[in-house]
């Protein structure tokens, strides 16, 4: 009689791992797909697993850092991570640079197209679990983009969002000021919102 296979993960697997780990790791494809159906693994996206008895993480973040590593959280959904707006994204704000394709994804996204040379400024790396880490801007930066984009994002998530980052210890205008001047017209619409929230 056939020995039963084991049920046990290998232990070079990582908490959070590929579809190529698991197969280095010595793993085939129908065993990846057992484990995955008895509950000892769960699939976070295509390609990308987790052990269930790894701590817990944000799955739509896993899924964007691994499938488009250079997003970055933006607008509302940093306003949120910051502590600077009461809104609960009902979807996740990322910036991409023009031209740049997101694939398919199970995440529920809005994707914000940004110039490619300002892209990076304010952007500060969060991690989420394994190494994984995902791009989220500065509260100064997430801020400039508000008071910029608030034809979109609305005046009063703006206004607000203003407001509570100048009551933080240590905010200075000035810093808004010079984050906004990167922008083509960010500084004069920073300066108004200045006037109107002080």
């Amino acid at each position: 009689m056939p020995a039963k296979p084991s049920t046990q993960l290998p232990s070079s697997l990582p908490p959070i791992f590929t579809y190529s780990d698991a197969i280095a790791a010595g793993l085939s494809a129908e065993r990846l797909y057992r484990y995955r159906d008895e509950g000892h693994l769960e699939q976070v996206s295509r390609g990308l697993y987790r052990r269930t008895d790894a701590p817990p993480t944000d799955h739509n973040l896993l899924e964007i850092a691994h499938r488009v590593p250079e997003a970055t959280l933006c607008l509302v959904t940093a306003l949120a991570r910051h502590g600077l707006t009461d809104v609960i994204p009902d979807r996740i704000d990322v910036a991409i640079a023009r031209g740049r394709r997101i694939p398919a994804l199970k995440a529920p996204l809005d994707v914000h197209v940004f110039a490619k040379d300002t892209l990076g400024l304010g952007r500060e790396a969060i991690r989420i679990g394994n190494g994984l880490t995902i791009g989220l801007y500065s509260a100064e930066r997430s801020v400039v983009d508000v008071v910029r984009l608030r034809h979109r994002e609305g005046p009063q998530i703006a206004w607000g969002a203003l407001r509570r980052w100048l009551r933080r210890k240590g905010a200075r205008p000035a810093a808004l000021i010079e984050m906004a001047r990167s922008f083509h017209g960010a500084e004069r619409a920073v300066r108004h919102a200045l006037e109107v929230v002080l």
